[in-house]
């Protein structure tokens, strides 16, 4: 059982972020372990091939230990809500060396004795393996990740994040900590972390927020709520993204007829798509067509009525209206 603890103000210092470093380590995992992932299947066979010619590709699919734990260096906290990759991998080649030997061993537990080789070799030099590292994670996004698979991985995750604001503001502090995961339990003081049996140990951590803040991260490879190995760490909980099933689906058949013939097929499957928020380029990425043509349909319904829009961050986000949602129910 994890605890965390708050004091006044911890919960107003509360904040939702993603972290894209955190979803190219956590993606790691598929490799190790498919039948876990099976949404992400369709993008593991695709992938497969660019992956294994990786020049790093051992000791990318070291990083993960046989229970799927992650040292903690390689998933720091973010620092902002919307991170990107670059300055996060910055960020990360400034890891003090000498944290390596002792996260692998955590992470790896009674398993740390039989480290990969990559990995007992690479921690003689702990410096050189980290550059060793960093680089193969940045080979790996630009090769595997960047161009195709982040931008419905970020679509997911800014649409959990809308999700959870509403959450917030119609049921407050209770009733959204209840929505992120089963594992969790608030009492208006403490939030704890209670572990469904894998076979696997689970720590045990009592985390005074203190006033530094608990971000929280939504993700697509979490199998349940869990927060770092290293409970002295600033506070931080990653919970399963909502509609992650969703990253390997094509574009909703419109099976109500009478719906593609008032809106054409395009603008139909947009309003179906849009039971969560979305912008145009994400939009785009799943239908993949172009961002213009997007556009041009989603003006259509706005002016119709049929959607909302709000802006978030330096993007327009588009969901359905009431009247969308009563066309589509």
């Amino acid at each position: 059982m994890i605890e965390f603890r708050f004091v006044v103000g911890d919960l107003a210092r509360t904040s939702f972020a993603y972290s894209p470093l955190q979803e190219a380590v956590y993606s790691l995992r598929c490799w190790r372990d498919s039948a876990r992932y099976p949404h992400q299947r369709p993008w593991l066979r695709r992938l497969g091939p660019a992956f294994r010619r990786l020049d790093e590709a051992d000791l990318l699919a070291a990083l993960i230990a046989p229970r799927l734990w992650i040292p903690d260096f390689l998933t720091p906290r973010p620092d902002r809500p919307r991170p990107v990759f670059a300055r996060q991998l910055a960020e990360l080649r400034t890891t003090p060396p000498g944290l390596l030997r002792p996260q692998f061993t955590a992470a790896y537990g009674a398993d740390a004795v039989d480290l990969p080789p990559v990995l007992r070799d690479g921690l003689a030099d702990p410096e050189r393996l980290l550059d060793r590292i960093c680089r193969a994670l940045d080979d790996y996004w630009h090769t595997c990740l960047a161009s195709d698979w982040w931008p419905r991985v970020h679509s997911v995750l800014e649409a959990d994040l809308a999700h959870r604001g509403k959450v917030l503001a119609e049921e407050g502090a209770g009733g959204l900590f209840s929505s992120l995961d089963p594992r969790l339990t608030w009492d208006g003081e403490v939030l704890t972390i209670r572990k469904k049996g894998d076979g696997h140990p689970w720590p045990t951590a009592d985390i005074e927020i203190g006033g530094r803040g608990l971000v929280v991260i939504p993700t697509l490879f979490a199998l349940g709520a869990h927060t770092n190995i290293d409970p002295t760490l600033p506070p931080l909980l990653s919970y399963p993204a909502r509609g992650r099933a969703t990253i390997s689906e094509t574009p909703p058949p419109v099976t109500d007829a009478a719906l593609s013939r008032l809106l054409g097929v395009p603008r139909a499957r947009i309003l179906l798509l849009l039971a969560d928020p979305a912008s145009t380029t994400e939009l785009a990425h799943r239908l993949s067509v172009t961002p213009g043509a997007v556009s041009q349909h989603l003006s259509v319904l706005y002016d119709a009525g049929l959607l909302r829009r709000t802006r978030s961050g330096r993007s327009v986000r588009y969901a359905r209206s009431e009247l969308g949602e009563r066309l589509c129910g």
